[in-house]
C-alpha cells in the first residue's frame, strides 16, 4: 500500500539492546518496534491528516451513529488507522492479543477505562494527548461523554499496531470483581471496530 508516511521502522527511537530485561526477553518479543516508536508513528500520522495528505481517504461526511475507520499504512511491522468516534459507542473491555498498540487523538477527546488493579480506572485523553498500550493492555474506549456538541464534528485518533493486528479478546468484570475473557476474534480491524 502507498503511504505518504515518512517515518523510518527500521531502526528503533531507543536502543534498548544492552538492557538486561531485552537481552533475556531476547526473541520472546512479538515486534522489534517498541510503543515509544508506536507513539511517535501516531504523531506522524496525525501531523499528516492534519496536513491533508489523506484526504481521498475521509468519508464526504463522517458517520454519526457508527465508528468510521480507514487504514492510513501497512507493512510487515505495523498497521496505521484513522478512527472516527461517535457518541454511545464503545469498544467493549478488550486487548490486542500479541501486538503492542498506541494513539494519538486529533480531535475531541476519548475516555478510557483500562482494567487495573481489579479495577476499571477511567481516564480522558483529548485532542493531542496520545497513550500507548502494552502486551495485555485490557481496555474499553469510547468518545468522551461531555456537553452537547455538534455530532457532525467527529472525534478523531490515528492508531498504530505493531505486529499488526490478527486478533482480539474481549473481557467482561463477573459478579466477584474480577476480569474473565469471554471470546477472542480473529481481525485485522481497530479497537474491535467494523469498516
Amino acid at each position: 500500500m502507498h503511504s505518504a508516511f515518512s517515518f523510518d521502522v527500521s531502526t528503533s527511537a531507543l536502543d534498548l539492546s544492552a538492557h538486561p530485561d531485552v537481552r533475556r526477553l531476547g526473541s520472546s518479543l512479538p515486534t522489534r518496534l517498541r510503543p515509544a516508536d508506536l507513539l511517535r508513528i501516531t504523531d506522524q500520522g496525525a501531523a499528516d491528516v492534519i496536513e491533508g495528505r489523506h484526504d481521498h481517504l475521509l468519508p464526504a461526511a463522517f458517520p454519526t451513529t457508527e465508528r468510521w475507520s480507514t487504514r492510513l499504512h501497512s507493512d510487515d511491522d505495523v498497521d496505521v488507522w484513522l478512527i472516527s468516534w461517535v457518541p454511545d459507542r464503545s469498544t467493549e473491555l478488550h486487548d490486542h492479543a500479541g501486538s503492542f498498540g498506541a494513539l494519538t487523538v486529533l480531535s475531541g477527546s476519548l475516555a478510557e477505562y483500562r482494567w487495573v488493579s481489579g479495577e476499571l480506572r477511567r481516564r480522558t485523553l483529548d485532542a493531542g494527548d496520545q497513550a500507548s498500550f502494552p502486551l495485555g493492555w485490557v481496555h474499553d474506549v469510547m468518545r468522551a461523554p461531555g456537553p452537547v456538541t455538534d455530532i457532525s464534528e467527529p472525534t478523531l485518533s490515528v492508531h498504530a499496531y505493531s505486529p499488526p493486528l490478527t486478533a482480539m479478546s474481549y473481557y467482561e468484570v463477573t459478579e466477584h470483581g474480577a476480569l474473565r475473557r469471554s471470546r477472542t476474534e480473529l481481525t485485522d480491524l481497530p479497537e474491535g471496530g467494523s469498516k
